[in-house]
């Protein structure tokens, strides 16, 4: 009996899962990539600079995508567990570092704002931690559940005492100023709203459940995080999948409802018996993919998420002892986010990250240049507004007048930084504006909104962080293990009990060893 057909439009770090999981059971899959080299938002620019994600948390996400294809982690990465997860700065004198270790985080916020900051911080992490448990099975590792009501009854089935734990209702802003009065740090944690491309004044305050899986660990990727999107390539092609860069797909055909494959630009076709699509789902819904295409999700709504403006760049580095992860805070936060998701333009007071791709946990004085990415966050006006050189250049002189107020002076190399902006940002992910994580997650009702992994259309799966469960790296993989297991499924195939998403969860242990 010939191989089922399965085509992966795209090779975001969702394509790469579901090209791994559908390989190793069996289907002949096809993965098409429009650019040159895989990993999507996964990328590298420049001496090797990783120029989108970088941070690798929720670890158990990846040993179960190994572990369906037949090998482990260890054979394919190299991590090395962080135990300082940011640096952060409001100017040269207020710094706070804050620990994968939940006691010296209190200690070193009990010495920088008082101890009852660092008692309201021991309850933020529990809180934290409890809503992150509520919904890991029932909704993370689960298909989407559709309403309220649903996840509800799954919350309700395995954990009826913490449904109004998950402040659903309340905004994360809300929610922290009951653990903090501290204005920094409602500042600091507010901005794991951002994670999820989000204002904290309209995200719900579940999304204070980032907090909790930073604290379960952050890994740093010997090679960069773009070594992911490579090592999952090379483990597709070990099962026999074949990856066909620069080809963009243009149209998805369908017969009698149901997909038949997909269409080239250059004309070329490829028959199959299911597809995955890995991009945002506006490029459906909006015809990118041909007219029968758009019919097989609904128009996206609520607002875009964060876009971005990024250097990519080397420089060297002084008067400021930078680690791996640095956060540096602009004076008026809450214009920050008028400015992106209200006023629809570059904040004039941006707040500025910093990953310093060649420093670790301790910081140390070099007059060699490094690999740095530097980030403000953006309005996802890309397909509608030309940024000009002048936004621009405002920009940087904003961006890099803070780090200066902060201490850090940058002095790049002569072949100065490659820029990235919500216009290019949008080019390389169509539909978006430059939107890096689908749309935001604001109001109770957002996460329910994003389409599950299954399409209008028989035979075509959504995968990617504008699906179901979200944005992020470990998000996006968990939606390639959704879609790969609702194929398989529908074609009545199998793969082990071990492998499937949400049964198996490994343990994280300090030090990258992992135990089942």
């Amino acid at each position: 009996m010939p191989k089922r057909k399965a085509v992966v439009i795209g090779s975001g770090i969702a394509g790469l899962v579901a090209a791994v999981e559908l390989s190793a059971a069996g289907l002949d899959v096809t993965v098409l990539e429009k650019e040159p080299t895989p990993g999507g938002k996964l990328r590298q620019l420049g001496a090797a600079i990783d120029a989108g994600p970088t941070v690798f948390t929720m670890r158990f996400v990846f040993d179960a995508v190994f572990a369906a294809a037949g090998t482990t982690l260890e054979q394919h990465l190299t991590l090395k567990p962080a135990e300082i997860l940011a640096r952060h700065a409001w100017d040269e004198s207020q710094r706070l570092d804050l620990f994968a270790d939940i006691g010296r985080s209190a200690e070193a916020i009990g010495a920088f704002a008082g101890s009852a900051e660092e008692r309201g911080y021991k309850d933020f992490c529990a809180r934290a931690g409890k809503i992150y448990r509520t919904l890991e099975q029932p909704f993370i590792c689960g298909q989407q559940p559709g309403s309220a009501f649903e996840l509800a009854r799954r919350v309700g089935l395995l954990a009826p005492n913490d449904l109004l734990g998950m402040s659903p209702f309340a905004t994360m802003w809300k929610g922290i100023a009951e653990h903090f009065r501290d204005p920094r740090l409602r500042q600091l944690f507010g901005r794991y709203a951002t994670y999820c491309g989000s204002s904290p004044w309209l995200a719900p305050a579940t999304l204070m459940l980032v907090a909790h899986v930073e604290q379960a660990g952050v890994w740093m990727v010997e090679g960069g995080m773009h070594r992911i999107a490579r090592a999952f390539e090379a483990i597709a092609v070990g099962h026999g999948a074949m990856f066909r860069y620069d080809a963009k797909v243009s149209e998805i055909s369908t017969k009698m409802g149901r997909v038949t494959g997909v269409v080239l630009a250059s004309g070329e076709r490829f028959g199959a018996d299911v597809v995955v699509f890995n991009g945002d789902h506006a490029a459906l819904s909006t015809g990118l993919l041909g007219s029968v295409a758009s019919r097989a999700v609904a128009p996206p709504e609520g607002a875009r998420s964060l876009s971005a403006v990024t250097w990519a760049m080397q420089a060297t580095a002084s008067g400021f002892p930078l680690l791996r992860h640095n956060v540096f805070f602009s004076k008026d936060y809450a214009a920050e986010f008028d400015d992106i998701f209200v006023r629809k333009r570059i904040p004039g007071a941006p707040t500025v990250y910093v990953c310093a791709q060649d420093r670790g946990d301790v910081a140390v004085d070099s007059t060699e240049p490094q690999r740095l990415l530097v980030l403000t966050n953006a309005p996802a006006i890309g397909d509608t507004h030309h940024f000009t050189s002048a936004e621009i250049e405002q920009c940087q002189t904003s961006t890099f007048a803070l780090l200066r107020r902060c201490g850090l002076e940058l002095n790049p190399t002569a072949e100065g930084a490659i820029i990235t902006t919500p216009t290019q940002w949008n080019q390389l992910f169509p539909a978006t504006g430059g939107g890096l994580y689908g749309r935001a997650t604001h109001g109770a009702m957002s996460p329910f909104r994003r389409p599950a992994s299954r399409s209008k259309i028989a035979g075509l799966y959504l995968a990617g962080g504008s699906a179901h469960p979200g944005p992020g790296v470990p998000m996006a993989a968990m939606s390639g293990r959704l879609a790969a297991a609702s194929v398989l499924a529908d074609l009545r195939l199998s793969r082990p009990v071990a492998a499937s998403p949400g049964l198996s969860r490994p343990t994280g242990m300090r030090g990258g060893i992992s135990t089942r």
